[in-house]
Formats: structure tokens, C-alpha cells, sequence
């Protein structure tokens, strides 16, 4: 088959035939797959004290919500995704929402921390199939710039959950108390497996379809994290996002009791962090085709690095300014380095799409989980910790996409 190149060294090939074009519906049905975990994990965060004085723990202590959350969701992915690549991807999202929603139940009832952790590790095996899969979904359809191009598109659209959905929670707290929350978040499950089935549907078709055997499987994930044309983009993307999951779990103890914002003013806060990523977002293909994705990959790394470096060696106690344009830097380099590094990433593996998602989504959970239990446990500042943890994990993702870049442009000249 007949490949087409894409800035950066993506080699586009194995598509289905007769590609559809990338619409307005296809990326509202990615970006709700994807959405709807960061939708979960932060429309919680403005809760957190209320949760804390109902149950009796500390705000600090909840975070562990959110590593349980990330362990579960990380491991369940390495299942999902040769499940998905063997039976296609319908079954599995469909599945997983259901038993997402049984999780959304079990939480909006929880009447202590450990109930509620259990709550949310089911919410985590259910809705790993939907995040993880609409990786797979748009490697299905699309490849090469395309690719690039609904990624990007997708995450601006998705920004607006983990952008958004504190705000939404603020108003729920606020008015009808933090179980609200649970019940949007289980209509919001429900309404995308309605638009999912009405709108796609099975996009793995059986010609594509291989046998799943358990040593089969443990071989394949073997082989895609020794090719250093997989596994090098992906912990970049993987550790520059743990960064991110980080400040959510941050950000309670900073804008909340550093700063001293209220909750609702939290959830503005968190809605205007969306323009960021949405700038970012619409700059990184054009950026892309004009410099070329690793080069414009690398460059959202290092500005998310300066951005977190601002916290490690500014002011323990920082006013909402110096606060602000450390997020907007990080943000703003995420947003460029994230679809672009994800699309070199993916673009590779066409045949085994679920495979590459799933190991993907575990390597980012995974870091995720470390960074935000880092966040729990360290007895640091919460700033200091957050620039810590953020400075750290863009150095090495830096070095690790640049040693990516090295090792193409060394196999290009064989």
C-alpha cells in the first residue's frame, strides 16, 4: 500500500478504504469518548471540601480518589485494547460505559472514603475502554495529517471537560449538594453511548480482526515497548501529561487554600484555561506542516518545562498571577506537543490500534497515578511539589522525544 508522508517522520499506510471525512459529528464522538474521564476526575476537585467535612477526611487525603482512579484505569487498559483490536470496538465502549455508570452509582452513594474509592476504581475499569478507544477510533478512520488533525481537534473539544467541568461541579456543590455530581456524570455516560451507536458504531471491521491469546498478547506489548519508534513518543506524552493530572490534583490546596479562591471561582478559573489549549490546539497542525511535528513537539515540551520550572524556583506562597502564567505556559506547550506527539506516536501501528492506544493510555495513567500520589504524599509545599514533579517530568520527556528525533533522522540516512 501506497504511504503518505507527514511532517515529523509519521508514515501514514494500513488505512481502511474509502476513509471518511473528518466532520463536525466524528469529532464531538471522539472528543466524548475521550472527555468523559477527565469529566469525572475534575468536576469533582471543587467538592473536595465539602466531600471531606461529610466524611470525615482531609482534603489532602481524597487524593487518593484520584490515584485509584489512574492505577485502575491504567491497568484495565491493557486489557481493553487487545480485546478491542480481536472484537472490534463497539462491544467494548458500550460495556464500559455501562459499567461505568454501576461506578458513578455506587459513588454518589458512598458514605465513606473507602466506599467512595470504590466507586471510583469501577468508574475506572468502565470508562478506560471509552478514553482509550477513541485513540483507536481515529487511527481506524484516519491517519497521517488527517490523523494529526483530529487529534488536535479532539483535544481542543475535550479541553472544555477538564476545562469546564469544575465550574459545573461549583454550581452542583453549591446548589444541589456534591452527589449531584455523580448523576450528570452517569447521564453524560448514557448520553454518549446514544450518540456513539447512532453516530459511528463498529469501525474495526472482522477483516482486521486477529485471534487474542494471553501470550500472544504479552509478545505484541513486549515488541511495541522495545521499538523505540512507539515507546519514545509515548512516555513523552505520557509524563508531560502526568504533569498535568498533577495540577488537577494540586489544585484544590493551591487556589483554594493558598490563594483563597472560593470553589466557584475555582470552576471560572478552570473555564479559562480551556482558550489556552484551544489556541494551542489550532496552532499545532498549521505549526506542524510549516516546521515539521518534531520540532514543534519538541518546542511544546520545553515551554511546558519553563512553565512548571516558574513554580519550582518562584515563591512558596504565590499570588494568582505568577500562579496563572506558569499554567498558561504549561498548558500552551502541552496543547501543541500532546495531539502532535500522539499522532507520531500512533501513526505507525494502524493494524494494531487498540494494542498502541492501550499501551499509550497505560504508560499516561500510569505516570499520572505516580505523579499525583507524589502530589498526596510529599511533605513539600503544594507549589513546590507541583513544580517539582511538572519540571521533572518535562526534562525527561524532553530528552527522551529528542533521542525519538535522533534515532529517525539515524534511520532515515540508512
Amino acid at each position: 500500500m501506497k504511504t503518505q508522508s507527514f511532517p515529523g517522520g509519521i508514515e501514514a499506510g494500513d488505512q481502511i478504504s474509502q476513509n471518511p471525512r473528518l466532520t463536525g459529528k466524528i469529532i464531538v464522538l471522539l472528543a466524548g469518548l475521550s472527555a468523559i474521564s477527565t469529566l469525572s476526575t475534575n468536576i469533582i476537585l471543587p467538592a473536595f471540601p465539602d466531600i471531606a467535612e461529610q466524611l470525615g477526611v482531609s482534603a489532602r487525603e481524597l487524593g487518593l480518589t484520584l490515584s485509584s482512579f489512574f492505577i485502575t484505569f491504567a491497568l484495565a487498559q491493557l486489557v481493553v485494547g487487545p480485546l478491542a483490536d480481536r472484537y472490534g470496538r463497539k462491544k467494548l465502549i458500550l460495556g464500559g460505559l455501562s459499567i461505568f455508570i454501576v461506578g458513578t452509582v455506587v459513588g454518589g452513594l458512598a458514605g465513606s472514603l473507602e466506599t467512595l474509592i470504590i466507586g471510583r476504581v469501577i468508574q475506572a475499569l468502565g470508562v478506560c475502554a471509552a478514553a482509550v478507544l477513541a485513540r483507536a477510533i481515529a487511527r481506524d478512520l484516519f491517519d497521517g495529517e488527517t490523523l494529526a488533525r483530529a487529534l488536535s481537534l479532539t483535544m481542543i473539544a475535550t479541553a472544555a471537560a477538564p476545562g469546564f467541568s469544575p465550574l459545573v461541579g461549583s454550581v452542583l456543590t453549591t446548589t444541589l449538594g456534591w452527589r449531584a455530581i455523580f448523576i450528570l456524570v452517569g447521564l453524560a455516560a448514557f448520553a454518549v453511548a446514544i450518540f456513539y451507536t447512532a453516530t459511528l458504531g463498529e469501525t474495526h471491521p472482522n477483516e482486521r480482526r486477529a485471534p487474542v491469546s494471553i501470550p500472544g498478547v504479552i509478545v505484541a506489548y513486549f515488541r511495541l515497548a522495545v521499538n523505540g519508534q512507539f515507546i519514545l513518543p509515548a512516555l513523552s506524552v505520557s509524563l508531560l501529561m502526568s504533569g498535568l493530572f498533577a495540577s488537577f490534583g494540586a489544585a484544590p490546596a493551591i487556589l483554594i487554600k493558598g490563594i483563597g479562591l472560593s470553589s466557584l471561582q475555582v470552576g471560572f478559573y478552570f473555564a479559562a484555561t480551556v482558550f489556552v489549549v484551544f489556541g494551542a490546539g489550532m496552532a499545532a497542525p498549521p505549526l506542524a506542516r510549516r516546521y515539521g511535528a518534531q520540532i514543534i513537539t519538541s518546542a511544546g515540551i520545553l515551554t511546558a518545562l519553563l512553565g512548571g520550572g516558574m513554580l519550582l524556583i518562584g515563591p512558596e506562597s504565590p499570588g494568582l498571577g505568577w500562579y496563572s502564567l506558569s499554567m498558561v505556559m504549561y498548558l500552551w506547550g502541552m496543547g501543541l506537543a500532546n495531539p502532535l506527539g500522539t499522532a507520531i506516536t500512533m501513526g505507525p501501528f494502524g493494524k494494531q490500534a487498540g494494542l498502541a492506544s492501550a499501551l499509550l493510555g497505560f504508560l499516561t495513567m500510569g505516570a499520572a497515578a505516580i505523579t499525583t500520589w507524589l502530589g498526596s504524599v510529599l511533605t513539600f509545599s503544594a507549589v513546590t511539589t507541583l513544580g517539582g514533579i511538572q519540571t521533572t517530568a518535562c526534562m525527561i520527556a524532553l530528552l527522551l522525544f529528542l533521542l525519538r528525533g535522533k534515532s529517525m533522522a539515524s534511520l532515515s540516512q540508512k
